[in-house]
């Protein structure tokens, strides 16, 4: 049979199906796919024009630029009617009137909805988003073809409607397939909630919505576990678990909940957490393990409520009813009592750091925070120690306000000068610290001294706390080079960007490594804050946070002569000082028979095959494990339990549980459906930088560019049609559509980017947040977040039942921005105000209170609240997104003004991801390069 694709329409394409021995007839546009032969349809005129402003205003001023249609009428009064918005158009009267009702609709290149463009044509748009509608996302003009836009949840591709019968008796998840040439990346999808977890019936004892890990605490990367590891490789999607055991609370969301009769039940063997997936036997005087299956018996006082001394509802305990608790240990779980929290902080005084201003921040940020220290039981230690070429400690003897400095200036063999008082009680010595903390930064004004015993520094802070342990925090201004740890600089430039690079992303010098394990031993953790404006090898001092679950933080360049500066670092040093930290922690993840912890990233210490050693937990750092299938599941569904041991910091022993169940599938249909793009994302992050410090940096971007091609080749080889042949389609299922530009993203990102600009500090530093922070934060730091501010909703920046209404996230594409326009741009670490050469006076004037964009200076900045309800908007939303993650981090403000410093403006540019940048593709052209590998996989 002749192929009939000559008489086809436009768009069409003819597939041989060898099965059915004839064509399939396929529509590019939309993946659409039909055995009979189409018809022409109609012709719609498509308009390829390069920007999605509508036509521009006829209206002439002089000489004044021509604005966004609608624009010069806003700022020049050319009519009582106008609305508020910054570029978007308030429709005359007249022409209100002969809109029809509900017709506006988004005009976007190369998108054309029936008599869309003509309708544009003929009647400006009152904003850029159709009203009461989610708006339509498109990355550019010349995509690919003409496309259509699908919205989430609609069915593009019908042919897998014949695949997937589940596994189990519970509703399958509904697949749909999206075609990723033709269905553009939608910011929104990102803070939708990952795929239902769909249990078995019955597999739960209780009701309790509570009753399964909230995806903050814990998440999968597949949430329908397949029962076969060969089903597992198959889909090429990796296994593992997201965990954030010690996430903040936001006000509203429900505590954790605590057991406090210390009556803990746990299985004889595997010494699983007795939880609301256990199954009660033999009238409920014994319970089967839902991990191992063994019987165990339920212990006496399991039935007794000890509080009213009568007997209890065992269906009302916490632990039956909620997948996160807290159990208040019994003595058997401590090696020793608990102990008091001890922070040691080291200050670097040399002339570089006080003449920065860190010295004079710190102390004040620790003299205003001393309140805010966790000492509920009035046992809290502190002590303070700087250093340059020598050691200066502190003696502050408790009930006087007078402290004695001592030096030691052998940097060579540390002793501490004195037995007593240098380690202090909080509350005892409330006095005298506060009068040392007032004094720190004026001793040393005049300190001319350059260099850092940093090591030197570090030992002593150990020798003072490693009978109990607690927090070490290092505030830094220089590279260390004088005693222990001393380090050179090794910057080198002409190896940036060379297979050579990964080799100034580790460490050094071995000093790091083993003192932190000597840390980790002692229950001593790290904290690193680095401030030097020259090389300061973050990489070899970040060692110590990663082993001792510490966290490090970074202001490069730091002045606090910058007001910006010296509000980022005190906020940030602050809320690290008033987190409530849990000490002498150890974390380890049981699961089901046939699973196994394979391995782990985040900062910790393995101290046994599976046991993480964790001195100090801080809030909100998360920590990713790989699982393997060892055996097949036979069990209906599947259960993940974390569990840690640690000492609250007002003394208290107690184990936090959060177990995650899951169903299992020998359907890879549904473990398509179920798999969790974020939590994917996440754990391929913490293994490319693995990866770039045991191998190279480009192996690490290999590495993950060569999955997500073997997960686009897995799902159309058994997912679709085409099988094992080319395709004119590069097929995803729904739930995963976003995973090409979130992997795109993690490859622009600084900490793997392949760049010969990228300082390694920065580079290391980047890895460190890659690897810490938890997916709510880590998402936009890898895909950030972009807000067009001039035409904005009316009601964004204004407080709603939710809290700020946000406006509409636009795509990742500088084919957004207009020249007259206001955008923000934010990945969590940094905020981006990006403002059009052609911005009219009145939106300088009402955001900057300047009289024009050409007095308007660009760089860090802070923005003023003005008395006008444009201004109180912009900085809502700017306010709002520095308080709404997780974490200690206050971004900074930097205005990028389109014209202006291009260091600037290429960093802020270097955030949409979507363009093409340097060396690396844009969003369509990495599509097309994934369209050509999977196609021209052999792989199946």
């Amino acid at each position: 049979m002749a192929s009939p694709s000559q008489q086809l329409p436009p768009g069409w394409a003819a597939e041989w199906d060898p099965p059915s021995q004839r064509y399939l007839f396929i529509q590019a546009s939309t993946g659409r796919s039909q055995w009979e032969i189409p018809t022409p349809a109609p012709v719609q005129p498509i308009d390829h024009a390069p920007s999605v402003s509508p036509p521009p205003s006829m209206t002439h001023h002089g000489k004044r630029r021509q604005y966004a249609a609608g624009q010069t009428q806003v700022y020049y009064g050319a009519g009582d009617a106008l609305g508020d918005q910054y570029g978007g158009l308030s429709v005359p009267q007249q022409q209100q009137q002969q809109q029809p009702a509900a017709t506006a609709q988004l005009f976007t290149p190369g998108l054309a909805a029936e008599g869309g463009f003509a309708g544009q044509q003929q009647v400006p748009q009152a904003s850029y988003y159709a009203p009461q509608q989610e708006p339509q996302y498109i990355n550019a003009p010349g995509f690919g073809q003409e496309p259509t836009y699908h919205p989430p949840n609609a069915p593009i591709h019908q042919l897998t409607d014949q695949f997937g019968q589940m596994g189990m008796g519970q509703k399958p998840l509904h697949l749909t397939t999206t075609n990723l040439l033709t269905s553009p990346p939608d910011p929104r999808e990102l803070v939708r909630p990952p795929p239902e977890i769909r249990l078995p019936a019955n597999a739960c004892i209780t009701t309790s919505p509570f009753a399964n890990a909230d995806p903050s605490y814990q998440r999968c990367t597949i949430n329908a576990i397949p029962t076969t590891s060969s089903m597992l490789n198959k889909s090429k999607i990796p296994l593992g678990l997201v965990i954030t055991p010690y996430r903040t609370l936001k006000e509203g969301e429900p505590p954790v909940p605590v057991v406090t009769d210390t009556v803990i039940a746990r299985c004889r063997r595997c010494r699983t957490y007795i939880n609301p997936y256990v199954q009660f036997i033999d009238n409920g005087n014994r319970w089967r393990c839902c991990m191992c299956s063994m019987s165990n018996e339920v212990p006496q006082l399991f039935d007794w409520d000890q509080i009213r001394n009568q007997p209890g509802d065992r269906w009302a305990r916490d632990e039956l009813n909620h997948s996160v608790v807290e159990f208040v240990a019994p003595t058997e779980y401590m090696v020793r009592p608990p102990q008091p929290a001890v922070y040691v902080i080291l200050i670097d005084v040399s002339h570089t750091a006080v003449q920065s201003g860190m010295v004079a921040t710190a102390t004040r940020t620790i003299l205003e925070n001393l309140d805010r220290i966790p000492n509920e039981d009035e046992r809290t230690k502190v002590a303070i120690i700087a250093y340059d070429i020598s050691l200066y400690f502190f003696s502050m003897p408790p009930g006087t306000t007078e402290s004695t400095m001592l030096v030691v200036s052998d940097v060579d063999d540390v002793f501490l000068p004195k037995p007593t008082d240098l380690l202090i009680n909080l509350t005892e010595a409330r006095q005298s610290l506060e009068s040392l903390l007032g004094r720190i930064n004026d001793m040393f004004q005049d300190n001319h001294t350059v260099g850092s015993a940093m090591g030197p520094a570090l030992q002593a802070g150990f020798k003072l706390m490693a009978p109990i342990g607690g927090k070490i925090m290092v505030l830094s201004s220089s590279l260390p080079n004088i005693g222990a740890g001393s380090l050179k600089n090794r910057e080198d430039l002409k190896i940036l960007g060379t297979s050579k690079e990964s080799g100034l992303l580790q460490a050094a010098s071995p000093f790091y490594k083993t003192f932190a394990i000597e840390c980790s031993r002692a229950q001593v953790s790290v904290d690193m804050f680095l401030f030097s404006a020259a090389y300061q090898d973050v990489a070899s001092l970040a060692c110590l946070p990663h082993y001792t679950s510490g966290q490090t933080y970074f202001y490069p360049a730091f002045n606090a002569a910058r007001s910006e500066d010296a509000i980022k670092f005190a906020h940030e040093f602050g809320e690290v000082l008033a987190m409530p930290i849990m000490l002498e922690a150890v974390m380890r993840v049981r699961a089901s028979k046939g699973l196994r912890m394979a391995s782990f990233h985040g900062n910790f210490f393995v101290r046994s095959t599976d046991l993480l050693a964790m001195p100090a937990v801080p809030t909100d750092q998360s920590y990713a494990i790989e699982i393997q299938i060892e055996d097949t599941l036979t069990q209906p569904f599947v259960v993940m339990q974390t569990a840690v041991l640690h000492t609250t910091c007002h003394g208290e022993r107690r184990i936090r549980v959060i177990t995650l169940a899951l169903p299992t599938t020998s359907s890879l249909t549904e473990v398509f459906a179920s798999a969790d793009q974020v939590a994917i994302t996440t754990l391929l992050a913490n293994k490319a930088v693995e990866r770039s410090l045991t191998h190279k940096l480009e192996d690490a971007r290999d590495a993950v560019h060569q999955r997500l091609v073997e997960i686009l080749s897995s799902y159309k080889s058994s997912m679709t049609s085409a099988g094992a042949g080319a395709n004119a389609q590069l097929a995803i299922s729904e739930n995963l559509r976003m995973l090409p530009v979130l992997v795109l993203g993690l490859l622009k990102n600084v900490g793997i980017r392949q760049s010969a600009q990228i300082p390694p500090d920065l580079t290391a530093y980047a890895q460190a947040l890659l690897t810490t922070l938890p997916s709510q934060t880590l998402i936009p730091y890898i895909h950030p977040t972009f807000f067009s501010l001039h035409n904005m909703q009316p009601e964004a920046g204004t407080v709603g039942e939710q809290g700020v209404i946000w406006p509409t996230p636009l795509p990742l594409t500088s084919e957004r921005l207009e020249r007259h326009g206001l955008y923000l741009i934010e990945d969590g670490q940094t905020i981006f105000l990006w403002i059009g050469r052609d911005a009219v006076p009145q939106l300088i004037m009402d955001v900057f209170n300047l009289p024009n964009y050409e007095v308007l200076r660009g760089g860090k900045t802070t923005l003023p609240v003005l008395d006008n309800d444009f201004s109180q908007r912009v900085n809502a939303i700017i306010q709002k997104t520095r308080e709404m993650r997780r974490g200690v981090y206050y971004p900074h403000l930097y205005v990028v003004k389109e014209d202006g410093e291009p260091p600037l403006r290429l960093w802020a540019l270097s955030c949409l991801i979507q363009d093409r940048a340097d060396v690396l593709p844009s969003y369509q052209q990495f599509i097309g390069q994934l369209k050509d590998k999977v196609n021209g996989a052999n792989n199946y």
